[in-house]
């Protein structure tokens, strides 16, 4: 007996179904739970923009909460990169433009997700299936949108790191007027995308995967935030590890900048003239740029320094992004538990009888 028939249809027994209605029956619902999962009305790619904005606020929160913490260890590194000749690192001053780079931070972490959720969704089979060709398009389509923020921020800190500058304020001024908006707070542009596009593309995939992975084995249970933690520590340092060379490149590019007027003062521009940091700028005595793109970076960075250069800061740059994925994901699984609303259950398309 049928518990609420339509209206239209005074039935009161059905005493016999056929196979191939069974099958049409079959189709249909799987077509009907394929269009609930895939598209939602008002939303990006399927995308609430209630849910789209809690995934934006997530990644902002997760990578503030990043540069806050390890900040410190990501100066060291920038510093090592940067020294040439035996010159001594110096170790003061490691919070240094920590306040201006979360200006930059939070906003192309938010732009990230606002890209990678979406392109996820889009790009997952339609099944539920994992595919790990989904994740890393996703993840590298991130990335590059988030570039627009990501590249000049990266340029700022790593000059205010470097003692070039004493603020992040003075460093936006100087260079955006001096240097020029492209070849100066979009230097190294080129390495910059080289290393953090498949940068993102291997961590996130990977620790989707490993996510998957371990709700699969373990029934389907959600993943707890301590979890979550060592998936994304695991990810950073492996991650981490195979972009150091083009790290390297990438800083020495963003460090050097343009070479000022003869005229310019050091007071007029903002720029630190005694840093006590004992690093050269990458800019000759001619005041010509001692490097002119990625591939004469590594070939004079080999030839005067040897390989071992393309390695500079590995041991501070493994252990800060190692810790910091875990810290990453641990604060953005949290902040997602909070902020994004939960998905519908499945059972409540199969409701029982």
């Amino acid at each position: 007996t049928l518990a609420c028939p339509p209206r239209s249809l005074k039935l009161e027994r059905v005493t016999l179904i056929e196979p191939r209605s069974v099958g049409c029956i079959d189709r249909l619902h799987s077509k009907v739970h394929s269009k609930v999962h895939s598209s939602t009305p008002g939303g990006s790619m399927g995308m609430e923009p209630r849910e789209l904005a809690g995934h934006m606020a997530s990644g902002a929160i997760a990578g503030a909460a990043v540069e806050a913490a390890l900040y410190p260890l990501d100066t060291i590194k920038t510093r090592m990169q940067v020294a040439q000749g035996g010159a001594p690192l110096n170790w003061r001053h490691l919070y240094k433009g920590l306040g201006g780079n979360l200006l930059g931070v939070m906003p192309a972490c938010a732009l990230f997700f606002a890209v990678y959720e979406p392109a996820k969704r889009h790009l997952l089979p339609a099944d539920g299936s994992s595919s790990v060709g989904a994740h890393l398009a996703a993840a590298a389509s991130g990335g590059l949108a988030s570039s627009l923020i990501r590249i000049p921020t990266e340029v700022i800190k790593t000059r205010v790191q470097t003692g070039q500058f004493s603020t992040a304020r003075g460093a936006l001024w100087h260079i955006a007027a001096r240097e020029g908006v492209f070849a100066g707070l979009f230097a190294g542009a080129g390495s910059f995308l080289l290393r953090d596009l498949p940068f993102d593309a291997v961590e996130f995939a990977s620790y989707e995967q490993m996510k998957l992975a371990w709700q699969s084995w373990s029934g389907g249970r959600e993943l707890r935030k301590h979890e979550a933690a060592g998936f994304g520590a695991f990810a950073g340092v492996l991650t981490g590890a195979v972009t150091t060379p083009m790290d390297v490149v990438k800083t020495r590019l963003m460090t050097q900048g343009a070479p000022p007027p003869p005229s310019a003062s050091a007071a007029a521009t903002g720029v630190a003239t005694t840093s006590g940091t004992g690093l050269k700028t990458g800019i000759g005595a001619t005041g010509r740029l001692r490097y002119r793109g990625v591939a004469d970076c590594v070939v004079r960075m080999v030839k005067e320094e040897g390989w071992g250069s393309l390695l500079k800061g590995l041991g501070p740059r493994v252990t800060w992004i190692g810790i910091g994925g875990g810290v990453f994901f641990f604060a953005l699984e949290g902040a997602q538990s909070v902020l994004v609303p939960p998905k519908p259950k499945a059972e409540s398309l199969n409701p029982k009888p």
